[in-house]
């Protein structure tokens, strides 16, 4: 119960002070003409001014409320390694035996884990956030139970009581982390892009100084072994194999005695680009199609474009020497046999044999292709004459064999069964949709090859009366691709609304660059945070479960459903940032999602170098939770609220207000009444005298 005097006026203040004012000038005159009773007069005067003031006492019925320890626990990735969570739980019961020994104080606990995304440890967000919810009034104390490797501390909040850290680690925690320091996000083809990587040791480390075993895969393929320096950066050069993402994963085993190996890998996502698309365009008997081919690889400014052409057939007879029949001389030798390797993909379009390239430079071609290169040839009439190309070196490495029949009648040009699930035709009706159930949605053709396809190759597409149109092929280490077929340019030209030539063509030129996209057997993942969405291209009828291995090693099995011809999908979202690994029966794929070792592995030893300011701002202290059990005691504010083994909250005597009365401390009459008196003694002692 406490007191409290109040003032209510019963006049406006201003002119409570003007009869004040009266009161002291009439005292003082009083006195200035030594009336024996003016101190009388000034009781008198005063009664008069308490009464128009109206004193009241306020009286408060208080209940002491209690004061709050608030124990922060970090829960974050870098705390569940090693014996840190045995540490937590042993200091959360240290501390709840001795907050519940002291008198009128409750223990708030508030964990957190690891923040979304890679943000880390967000420890002072968790404390700001913890503080807003309670009194600052009533907060007496504040523990964090962390390894101090925290990622917020410029969100460090305004502290009403001392703070303290709980250290949870060993003094000889060791550990091996793998950095990458510099990796590029995109490299060309061909050219080496320099990695900067280095394996640091932190803490108590056995060996700082020695060699470290180092692996490197790339994609999910066979690791190959080096041994590096510890603690140096070194460069490594690096080619990537092909175009589009290239996953590169670096590993240095866990030694005994690390605190973990999530640092111990990191990988880098690099996508391989082509500076140029360099393309060889070899065109026979001219026809209307040949402009198109032209334009439509000159358009894009990508693609480097060589055209060898045939103008004039040697058969013509008018009497001009073979070595006047051009300007400059064309180097056919030096294209054909000497750069040849240079060229991405070589496109024979209506060409026939006419003793213009001899057999040594078609044989040169086909050994081209065994050894990793590109072949689409685009054929005419020509193609089933005693003159076609196939009839010559190059009919080891074509897939469509000629039969000597040319159809001269409309057809148009349908995707084959298994091209509704090849990646090179897959979903092209989409993009010239029907606008009559009767009425093809692309073009028709006027002419048509028949070929005899073997059965390793792919036939995507068909023609008239479903003879095989587009086909492909692997040889050797290199790709083939023949179009039974010279009018495709009709699409070009919109003849009968068109069709997607341009599109056909891109998808065939990456699919024979050997582009990932455009594998048959195929399988990758598109990340969105931590949510996976796993795609599976099969040319099968159906498709196995894929096993997802997470950073810890975990197997998870997941079944993927049909969303189009050969296209398997699921949505899964991962438990946690870094490296996983996905596999089924005949294809395995690899995804890093986020760093591979997050941010809270990026430092593990534990340390308070980073909280000692903010702990010295209010005189608490950091404490190990190895050295055993801490004493909790009172201290006054502003006093060292640590020391060896105890660590000191300050009481602060916090209360709520039950009730509250006022009492008049005399009714108007009373003041009245006694200032009458008073000026009545007054004049008695006055006229006395």
């Amino acid at each position: 119960m406490t007191g409290t005097l109040l003032f209510d006026p019963l006049i406006p203040l201003v002119a409570l002070y003007v009869v004040c004012g009266l009161v002291v000038l009439g005292i003082g005159l009083a006195v200035w003409r030594r009336l024996p009773g003016w101190w009388l007069r000034g009781l008198a005067g005063f009664a008069l001014l308490a009464a128009l003031a109206n004193p009241s006492l306020q009286q408060e019925d208080q209940e002491p409320l209690s004061d709050i320890v608030m124990l922060i626990v970090d829960e974050s990735a870098s705390q569940r390694i090693a014996d840190r969570p045995d540490q937590n739980a042993a200091a959360i019961a240290n501390i709840t035996s001795e907050v519940a020994r002291l008198d009128n104080t409750e223990l708030r606990i508030v964990t957190l884990g690891d923040g979304e995304g890679d943000t880390g440890t967000t420890l002072m967000t968790s404390l700001s956030e913890a503080l807003a919810e309670e009194p600052q009034g009533r907060i007496a104390g504040i523990i964090l139970l962390t390894d101090g490797r925290l990622h917020d501390m410029e969100r460090a909040p305004a502290l009403p009581a001392p703070i303290h850290a709980l250290l949870t680690g060993q003094p000889d925690d060791w550990d091996r982390r793998l950095v990458v320091s510099n990796a590029p996000a995109f490299a060309i083809l061909g050219e080496s892009v320099t990695l900067k990587l280095r394996i640091e040791d932190q803490g108590a480390a056995p060996d700082p100084d020695g060699f470290a075993q180092l692996t490197i895969a790339i994609d999910g393929a066979d690791p190959l072994p080096f041994e590096v320096p510890v603690g140096q950066e070194i460069e490594l050069p690096v080619d990537l194999p092909h175009g589009g993402m290239n996953v590169l994963q670096f590993t240095t085993p866990e030694l005994n005695g690390e605190l973990t190996g999530r640092n111990n890998t990191a990988v880098v996502q690099i996508n391989g680009v082509r500076d140029r698309l360099r393309v060889l365009l070899v065109s026979g008997e001219p026809h209307p199609g040949e402009r198109t081919w032209r334009n439509l690889l000159k358009s894009d400014s990508a693609v480097d474009l060589v055209h060898f052409t045939i103008l004039r057939p040697p058969e013509k007879q008018d009497g001009v020497p073979v070595n006047e029949l051009s300007l400059i001389a064309f180097p056919t030798r030096e294209l054909f046999l000497e750069k040849i390797d240079e060229f991405d993909l070589i496109i024979f379009d209506r060409y026939s044999r006419r003793g213009i390239l001899p057999s040594a430079y078609l044989d040169n071609i086909r050994s081209y292709v065994e050894q990793g290169g590109a072949v689409l040839v685009s054929s005419g009439p020509e193609y089933g004459s005693a003159e076609s190309i196939y009839r010559s070196p190059l009919g080891d490495i074509l897939p469509g064999r000629p039969t000597a029949r040319v159809f001269e009648e409309a057809f148009t040009p349908t995707l084959s069964d298994i091209g509704q699930r090849h990646p090179v035709t897959e979903g092209l009706e989409a993009l010239y949709p029907s606008q009559d159930d009767d009425v093809p949605g692309w073009g028709r053709w006027f002419r048509h090859v028949e070929v005899t396809v073997p059965e390793t190759a792919t036939t995507v597409m068909n023609g008239l009366n479903d003879l095989p149109l587009l086909t492909l092929e692997r040889i050797g280490e290199g790709r083939v691709a023949h179009m039974a077929s010279d009018q495709s340019w009709l699409w070009d030209r919109g003849y009968e609304g068109g069709g997607p030539q341009l599109e056909l063509l891109r998808r065939l030129a990456h699919w024979m660059m050997k582009e990932p996209e455009l594998e048959e057997e195929a399988m990758w993942v598109e990340p969105n945070g931590q949510t996976m969405r796993i795609i599976r291209r099969t040319l099968d009828l159906e498709t196995g479960d894929v096993t997802v291995i997470g950073p810890d090693g975990s197997e998870t099995v997941l079944t993927l459903d049909e969303v189009s011809p050969g296209r398997y999908e699921t949505l899964w979202d991962a438990p946690e940032m870094g490296f996983y690994r996905l596999a089924d029966d005949d294809t395995e794929t690899v995804i890093a999602l986020g760093p591979s070792a997050p941010r809270e592995f990026e430092q593990t030893i534990a340390s308070g170098d980073l909280l000692q300011p903010l702990i010295d701002s209010t005189r608490g202290g950091v404490i190990p939770v190895f050295a055993g059990d801490i004493d909790i005691r009172s201290v006054r504010a502003g006093r060292p609220a640590a020391g060896r083994g105890w660590i000191g909250i300050t009481p602060r005597d916090a209360y709520r207000t039950a009730d509250i009365s006022i009492t008049p401390i005399l009714p108007a009459w009373a003041f009245l009444l006694l200032a009458s008196l008073l000026m009545v003694g007054a004049w008695l002692r006055e006229g006395r005298r």
